[in-house]
């Protein structure tokens, strides 16, 4: 996948930002609503393109519930079998999924569409996916997530119920092309795919991040960013990093802090890009940074779902 993909990438990448003005102009004004209830998908309403096949699982602690959906193209698999795309938040990612897009999939190399979700009738579970896809704490450290009611800190645990049981299942349903996997997050979600590429984990050929919560912890997933880079050079491997332009204000990373009223803190809107600038200095890894025109946070994630699809797919984004 990425020697096909490589010219490609080499002609998309302008030196840092670019610019998607015209996708999705109408998500740049909705605001996101944790609260508000699932309601049918494509894999309830059916796609003359895919077929859907859904299991659940549980955590290795037994406190949290996976409702996972499995996308399988309705056409004949490659020699290789499927390229496959994991997606966290599975339940709101499968909410914004419609059959243009499945359909846009279908004319190139429709991947599988692994929708991990929670058994929940809402989009998200705050709870779990507060503790699933943050990373561990140092000793002493203080848990962010704490003040909210929750834990954090259980990324590890996603990961290894990925790679242990998820993935295992969908070899079991439909051929995978081990190659060409992706990983793709939002928010909390792209804060784990960070976690999962700077853990050393070679799973993946695309890591895909969107708006990344790098302020998670006050920023422990820069000093795992630094070991990554001190180590040895990795695997051939894309990071695809995303964010609107619209996302100004976040809570503070390590050093990034600015004042501003009280109660609130800006990460700066150059700390993606330079979180990219940094990133293209390790051998083996190709890094994208994609800043979508007029996009907040809460639109990023169908904006960015988007274009992760796409990638799956062996599509230019």
């Amino acid at each position: 996948m990425m020697a096909r993909m490589s010219s490609r990438r080499r002609l998309l990448c302008l030196a840092g930002l670019t610019a998607a003005g015209a996708l999705l102009p109408s998500l740049a004004r909705a605001q996101p609503d944790l609260s508000r209830p699932l309601g049918p998908t494509i894999a309830e309403a059916g796609s003359a393109f895919y077929r859907f096949e859904r299991f659940a699982l549980s955590s290795a602690d037994g406190q949290r519930r996976y409702r996972v959906s499995l996308g399988i193209p309705r056409r004949s698999p490659p020699a290789a079998g499927h390229p496959a795309i994991v997606l966290l938040d599975g339940n709101a990612a499968l909410a914004a999924i419609d059959e243009q897009q499945l359909q846009q999939l279908d004319a190139a190399t429709p991947p599988l569409i692994v929708a991990i979700g929670y058994d929940t009738d809402l989009r998200f579970d705050v709870t779990a996916r507060a503790y699933d896809y943050t990373p561990p704490l140092a000793a002493g450290q203080v848990d962010d997530e704490a003040a909210r009611g929750r834990r954090g800190g259980g990324a590890d645990g996603m990961l290894a119920l990925i790679e242990q049981q998820v993935l295992p299942r969908v070899r079991g349903m439909a051929p995978v092309d081990a190659d060409r996997l992706a990983l793709w997050g939002h928010s909390y979600g792209g804060l784990f795919v960070l976690h999962t590429l700077f853990s050393g984990s070679s799973l993946f050929a695309d890591y895909i991040a969107a708006s990344p919560s790098l302020w998670w912890g006050r920023g422990v997933i820069l000093q795992e960013e630094a070991r990554f880079r001190a180590a040895a050079p990795v695997a051939r491997r894309a990071l695809w990093l995303m964010a609107g332009d619209s996302e100004r204000r976040e809570r503070p990373a390590a050093g990034t802090i600015r004042a501003t009223p009280p109660g609130r803190a800006e990460m700066p809107p150059q700390a993606l890009p330079e979180l990219a600038s940094r990133l293209r200095t390790v051998p083996g890894l190709t890094v994208e940074l994609r800043i979508l025109a007029g996009m907040s946070h809460g639109p990023m994630l169908p904006a960015s779902l988007q274009l992760a699809l796409r990638i799956a797919a062996g599509l230019v984004p």
